[in-house]
C-alpha cells in the first residue's frame, strides 16, 4: 500500500510540476530575498530568519512540494543523513513548503525524514517562494501522501538555492529544469558549500 501511495503521489506531482514555466526563477548571481517564516525543528516551533542564518555562514534554501510524499521524503532524509557534512562546511539548511506547521512538526521530528536535524518552514500561500521566482501550484484533488492522507495545500516546485554568507545566490537546482532527482539536490548543494 505504501508503494502505491508513493508511486501515485510521485506521478501526480511529477506531472503537475513538469508543466510549470520556470523562467522566473532567480538566477545565480542574484541577491537572495531575505525572509522570516514560521518553522519547526524536531517538533519545536520557532521563527526562522534567513538574515540571522546568513550571519553564521552559507545557507541552503530548498523548496519542496509536500511533506510525506515520495521525492520530498527522500530529499529530507538525504539532507538529514548528510547534515554533519553541511555543518562541517559551515552551512545551514532550511526546507520550505506550503505544508502547515502541524504536518511539519511531525515531519521534522520523524527519524525517517528530517530526523530533527534541520528546520523546515511553512509558506502556505507561496509568498516566500514567489520572491524566489517560484509559482505555487494550486492543490490537486485526490492527491494523498504516503500515509494515505489527502494533501490539501498547493505545491512549490522542487528548487534548491545555495546562498553564500554575503547573501548572493551561488547555485540553483531545479528538478523541472535540470531533471535531477531529489537526492541529487542534496549532493549538488553539498559540493557547492564545501567549495565556499
Amino acid at each position: 500500500m505504501f508503494k502505491k501511495y508513493c508511486l501515485f503521489t510521485v506521478l501526480i506531482l511529477g506531472f503537475v510540476l513538469s508543466g510549470v514555466a520556470q523562467s522566473t526563477i532567480l538566477p545565480k548571481g542574484s541577491q537572495a530575498p531575505l525572509f522570516t517564516a514560521p518553522a519547526t525543528q524536531a517538533g519545536h516551533e520557532f521563527t526562522f530568519s534567513l538574515k540571522k542564518a546568513l550571519a553564521k555562514g552559507p545557507v541552503v534554501v530548498y523548496f519542496y512540494p509536500a511533506a510525506y510524499t515520495g521525492g520530498c521524503d527522500l530529499e529530507a532524509h538525504t539532507f538529514a543523513s548528510n547534515k554533519s557534512k553541511f555543518t562541517a562546511a559551515g552551512a545551514t539548511i532550511i526546507g520550505v513548503s506550503a505544508d502547515d506547521l502541524q504536518r511539519l512538526n511531525s515531519f521534522s521530528s520523524d527519524p525517517d525524514y528530517c530526523a530533527g536535524k534541520f528546520p523546515v518552514a511553512s509558506d502556505p500561500e507561496g509568498k516566500i517562494a514567489a520572491t524566489y521566482g517560484l509559482k505555487l501550484i494550486p492543490p490537486q484533488p485526490g492527491v494523498k501522501d504516503v500515509r494515505g492522507k489527502l494533501v490539501t495545500h498547493g505545491f512549490i516546485p522542487r528548487t534548491t538555492f545555495v546562498i553564500n554568507k554575503k547573501g548572493v545566490i551561488v547555485a540553483v537546482f531545479s528538478s523541472s529544469i535540470d531533471h535531477i532527482n531529489p537526492a541529487q539536490h542534496v549532493y549538488n548543494a553539498l559540493a557547492i558549500v564545501k567549495g565556499l
